[in-house]
């Protein structure tokens, strides 16, 4: 746990780390000195021995003096390795989800940060000043204290070390279940966390088509369960814990027997048993502590696993020196023998080659499941393919870098998402540098003066968290005014309009004819999208082209693309019949 914590920490900051421990064992064996210093302190009492009792007064004052500066120092070094932990985690992990794959951010990851950026990173930061320093002095007092003991009386020394192993096996144990049981409410509550998000985010789908009911078992489900560890934590902990409890008891009954059988034998003097009864029972009251100590420590653990396992989650391989990449010699893309699946095994795209002319519209066509919007997220550079090339102008999206990738694309996806802040503000994120000018040119192309228009506070206005304060449609809108905003070679369109109302949905297309001169990959279900299309490519439900034409071409070929054409065109001709009765 000491190493881990120690390569979270900057260089510079592991030597407070080391200093803290170092005075905290310092403190443990200063502490128990003055336990043992205890037994000739009453010994001498007892015997009504003057110099005796000022002598060990002194050496007892000397000794609890270094002990307190000791612990002084060794508090104040680990609390400032508390602070280096939480600022240096947040600000680690916050990196890490910039460098991460798109691809990989989902809602379950969200929720697990959500997490672990409150909850985890504290419990982490509390380990060396309270859960470290404590179990050192709870398990370095009674060591010293056993082998004061040892000094004193082998006999008792040796009943104690005999007892010891049934301490360490019971430790284990409770370490173990509490240990155990926390991972798995970890992962209840995660899952929970994202769970709720979701529901909260899909409200006004689960409303408008009655899935509210599935959508309330799934969330209850996920409390439940994570209800259901919470308690498995509790209880398997409690039980734990108190056969630790009876553990120590167990000791303190074997000291206190041999010690009264030898005081009885004669082998030792009443003053020396009284003393050496008190001592047993400062050696125990530690160890008590330490159970409680051992499942904080085993909880902390696995936070520091969990944030351990984000900081070290592969990225995805940068140009050595990105101002040395080669640039794109155009807005051409080129895709060739790709093949990827999110699932080692399970692949979602196969052998999947053609080529999109710069200032072109290819079409992506095939049933749901088919991998339309995965190529998409391929070209932005959300993942990099299993096997093949993604090329952008004639450069391998691998040797462009993620940064010069997502300089060439726009992506307009249908989830539409929004950052907490003004309409102006999120406009803007098309392109920070941009002017007041160009930003409310853009603005206006995509038709959002006129939400402005209606909003309390116009362009100022806040959109909430996710966008929730505006329709789907009109954050669709804010999406498109930051693709003109960027003006972006490369357009990628995942169904842009298929979920809008006519109103919201003629303004977006609208908008996008302002990109009409950009290359396009339009993930279609649209007729007239299909159709004017300059290229069609067509997938099979296993991730295969099926074939790559024009619209006449396909429809002469009477292929797949036909059979979708002649079934699309029979949907769009659907009326609703005049009630009759």
């Amino acid at each position: 746990m000491i190493r881990r914590l120690r390569d979270l920490l900057a260089p510079s900051q592991r030597p407070t780390l080391d200093g803290s421990i170092v005075l905290t064992v310092v403190t443990a064996v200063l502490q128990g000195v003055c336990f043992v210093l205890l037994v000739p302190l009453l010994s001498a009492m007892l015997a009504g021995d003057t110099d005796r009792i000022w002598f060990w007064t002194l050496v007892l004052v000397a000794v609890a003096a270094g002990y307190a500066v000791a612990m002084w120092f060794s508090a104040r070094l680990a609390q400032r390795v508390a602070i280096d932990l939480v600022s240096g985690l947040q600000q680690r992990l916050g990196d890490k989800v910039a460098q991460l794959p798109l691809g990989t951010v989902d809602l379950d990851l969200t929720g697990k940060l959500a997490r672990l950026t409150s909850k985890g990173v504290m419990q982490v930061s509390t380990v060396p000043a309270h859960l470290v320093r404590p179990i050192i002095h709870a398990i370095g007092t009674p060591a010293t204290v056993v082998i004061g003991m040892t000094f004193l009386d082998w006999r008792i020394g040796l009943a104690v070390l005999v007892c010891l192993p049934l301490l360490a096996v019971t430790y284990y144990i409770t370490g173990r279940v509490v240990g155990g049981r926390d991972r798995a409410y970890a992962d209840a509550t995660a899952s929970a966390a994202g769970r709720i998000v979701e529901f909260a985010q899909v409200q006004p789908a689960l409303r408008a088509y009655g899935g509210t009911r599935a959508a309330h078992h799934e969330l209850e489900r996920a409390l439940g369960r994570q209800h259901h560890t919470y308690r498995a934590v509790l209880v398997g902990g409690s039980l734990a814990m108190s056969g630790f409890v009876l553990a120590i008891q167990a000791v303190i009954t074997v000291v206190t027997v041999v010690a009264v059988g030898l005081a009885l034998g004669g082998s030792i003097e009443l003053p020396t048993l009284i003393a050496l009864l008190v001592l047993g029972l400062r050696f125990a009251e530690p160890l008590v502590s330490i159970a409680d100590l051992g499942s904080g420590m085993r909880v902390s653990a696995n936070s520091l696993t969990e944030i351990t396992e984000i900081l070290d989650a592969p990225v995805l391989p940068e140009p050595k020196d990105p101002e040395a990449a080669p640039l794109p010699a155009d807005a051409g893309v080129e895709l060739e023998g790709v093949g990827f699946g999110y699932v080692a095994g399970t692949p979602v795209l196969s052998d999947i080659g053609f080529t999109v002319a710069p200032g072109s519209t290819t079409a992506l066509v095939g049933p749901s499941g088919s991998g339309k919007t995965t190529l998409t997220k391929l070209v932005a550079r959300f993942h990099d393919v299993d096997s093949g090339t993604v090329r952008i102008g004639g450069v391998d999206v691998r040797e462009l870098g993620t940064a010069h990738t997502m300089a060439a694309v726009s992506p307009v996806f249908q989830d539409v998402y929004l950052f907490s802040g003004s309409l102006l503000e999120n406009i803007r994120m098309g392109r920070p540098e941009a002017g007041d000018a160009e930003v409310f040119a853009a603005a206006r192309a995509a038709e959002v003066d006129e939400i402005a228009e209606r909003l309390p506070k116009g362009w100022e206005s806040e959109v909430g968290e996710g966008g929730n304060l505006l329709s789907g449609g009109e954050r669709q809108r804010v999406s498109v005014a930051r693709a003109i905003l960027k003006d972006a070679p490369i357009l990628l369109l995942d169904e842009a309009t298929s979920a809008l109302d006519p109103v919201n949905e003629q303004a977006v297309t609208r908008a996008l004819a302002h990109l009409a001169d950009k290359t396009r990959i339009v993930v279609a279900h649209r007729l007239d999208t299909v159709v004017t299309a300059d290229q069609i490519v067509v997938l099979t439900a296993d991730g295969r082209i099926a074939e790559i034409g024009d619209h006449e071409s396909l429809l002469t070929r009477d292929g797949p693309y036909a059979a979708f054409w002649r079934t699309r065109t029979r949907a769009a001709g659907w009326v609703l019949a005049a009630d009759r009765s």
